[in-house]
């Protein structure tokens, strides 16, 4: 079972990407500036910071060029993660608000 390869991404590529990586940061830090976005900051804290991590993971640690069955474990490892924080946030009553 062969997975065809591909070609990894050159210095080029690794400069755009910390390109885009500094425009998302420039604007998570202008976000937390302005007041009018402060009741909705937080879910566009997360947005922003999870776009941060899909490009860190895909590019930066090759995950996107890796076979398909490493992708799927950091998957169910990530989403293990989500789920183990959600519970302990919900029994500690951070999720429901006590």
């Amino acid at each position: 079972m062969s997975e065809t390869a591909h070609v990894h991404p050159t210095p080029r590529d690794y400069w755009q990407i910390a390109g885009v990586l500094f425009v998302i940061t420039a604007v998570e830090v202008a976000v937390a500036y302005i007041e009018a976005l402060d009741p909705v900051v937080a879910p566009i804290l997360l947005t922003l910071s999870a776009a941060k991590f899909v490009l860190v993971v895909g590019w930066f640690m090759h995950l996107k060029y890796d076979l398909k069955r490493y992708r799927r474990f950091f998957y169910l490892g990530l989403a293990g993660a989500v789920l183990l924080l959600g519970g302990t946030l919900f029994t500690f009553g951070v999720l429901i608000g006590h």
